[in-house]
């Protein structure tokens, strides 16, 4: 199976990026984190994407606050699937980090999750790998089965509380 690349700017982002470690790790799925910034260590950054297809990966999920170019420099020198997780800050409570995530130039695509939407990030690196892992791909759909159970748990439970 192929690995997920977790890269963060900051190890501040580390509390939302644990949520797409947990997710990965209920899944089963490899990972590899690491803290690059593409600004204090733009080199770094570079050779793990230039090298990240070679090394193993199938995806890359980069989280970064504030000017959050770290997805695009990642993606600039790598054509895996780059999934970026802006991550909320005290400036502009992550709008900033999401318009730099989201806003990338023709010919350099990245995947863009909600502000601080680590799960999703995970579950989105796990889908791109199922595309060739029907082992994964059977994980997803029961984690989703799960899901849908727990919102219709809750629904009955309202329900009796409420519809009477």
């Amino acid at each position: 199976m192929k690995k997920v690349g977790i890269i963060m700017g900051s190890d501040s982002d580390l509390p939302v990026v644990e949520k797409a470690v947990d997710t990965l790790k209920m899944l089963g799925v490899p990972f590899e984190v690491h803290i690059f910034s593409a600004h204090r260590t733009p080199v770094e950054a570079r050779d793990f994407s230039l090298n990240a297809r070679k090394n193993g990966f199938g995806a890359i999920i980069a989280a970064a606050g504030k000017a959050a170019h770290l997805a695009g420099a990642i993606a600039a020198n790598t054509t895996l699937p780059v999934i970026g997780i802006p991550i909320k800050s005290s400036t502009l409570d992550g709008l900033d980090a999401l318009l730099s995530t989201v806003q990338m130039p023709g010919g350099i695509p990245v995947a863009t999750v909600a502000i601080d939407g680590a799960q999703n990030a995970a579950l989105l690196a796990a889908q791109i790998i199922a595309v060739e892992d029907s082992t994964l791909g059977e994980k997803l759909d029961e984690q989703r089965k799960s899901a849908m159970e727990a919102v219709l748990e809750k629904n009955k439970a309202v329900e009796e509380r409420y519809n009477k």
